[in-house]
């Protein structure tokens, strides 16, 4: 645990001001919480680093539509906060393409109207990797995490530049406690991505951290295809993390409304991503 502590503080982060961040201040209204106590409670974004890199990459969940549950943490730090959490949505649950998907309630409404009018235009809207594309468990996110972590520990170290005294360590860590060990061994360009060229945040969501957790969040195979993304985006289904072209949000919200909850659009590789103007 000493460790951790040690790692967490090393970790400088971009940290958010309250005063001059719109997101920040929309984010805290729609939790029904002042600014001063969502930064207690729900995201630390001016003390912890690794809250302050999840609010900046994955943010904009925390100013979906009101008739959706928002999280309650930033950061999950295990299956107990997860779960509580996940007691209190209202869930859906539906067969998808041979794929049980669950999804907060409404999110879910909205995605079968866009199923529907994706059907009439003889097009598919499908999951991506069965089930986990919808609603997932901390434990799916702590699976989802191990598949990148452990293949990228043992590759620097047979590279030598982790020791074995090091991967050891790091093994004994929670999965939770790894996140501020790997993003500062990042800073020194030893990547944890699944092609070891960049962050493992653009290859998967820290534990307690994805999207997914709070049934908001819906991977689409068609991504790719720009009239699926219009359909998605006209019933309130948005890209949201700009290193994840798969990934849909559910904001709830027309496009022309966004700006207005504090996110700007952002255009990388020819999609348009929502992110948050911070």
């Amino acid at each position: 645990m000493k460790l951790f502590v040690l790692l967490l503080i090393s970790v400088i982060p971009t940290m958010i001001a309250a005063q001059s961040s719109l997101f920040l201040r929309t984010a805290a209204e729609r939790s029904r919480l002042s600014a001063h106590r969502f930064e207690s409670e729900v995201c630390n974004v001016n003390k912890d680093p690794i809250a302050a890199r999840v609010f900046r990459d994955y943010g904009s969940i925390f100013v979906t539509s009101e008739s959706v549950l928002v999280p309650s943490k930033c950061v999950f730090d295990g299956p107990v906060t997860t779960t509580e959490f996940q007691s209190r949505m209202k869930l859906s649950g539906q067969r998808i393409a041979n794929a049980d998907i669950t999804l907060q309630s409404e999110a879910m409404k909205a995605l079968n109207v866009a199923l529907q009018e994706a059907s009439e235009r003889q097009l598919r809207i499908t999951p991506l990797d069965g089930s986990i594309a919808g609603l997932r468990s901390y434990e799916d996110t702590v699976k989802l995490w191990n598949s990148r972590f452990y293949r990228a520990l043992d590759h620097w170290q047979r590279r030598g530049r982790i020791s074995k005294e090091d991967a050891d360590a790091a093994r004994d860590l929670t999965a939770y406690e790894q996140v501020p060990l790997v993003l500062k061994w990042e800073e020194r360009g030893i990547w944890f991505s699944t092609g070891f060229s960049r962050s493992i945040l653009t290859s998967v969501a820290a534990p307690g951290t994805s999207q997914h957790l709070s049934g908001l969040a819906f991977d689409v195979v068609e991504y790719r295809d720009s009239r699926i993304r219009a359909i998605l985006n006209k019933h309130g289904w948005f890209q949201t993390v700009a290193s994840d072209e798969r990934h849909f949000t559910y904001l709830g919200n027309d496009e022309n409304e966004l700006p207005a909850r504090g996110l700007k659009p952002v255009i990388r590789g020819g999609y348009k991503y929502w992110i948050p103007a911070i």
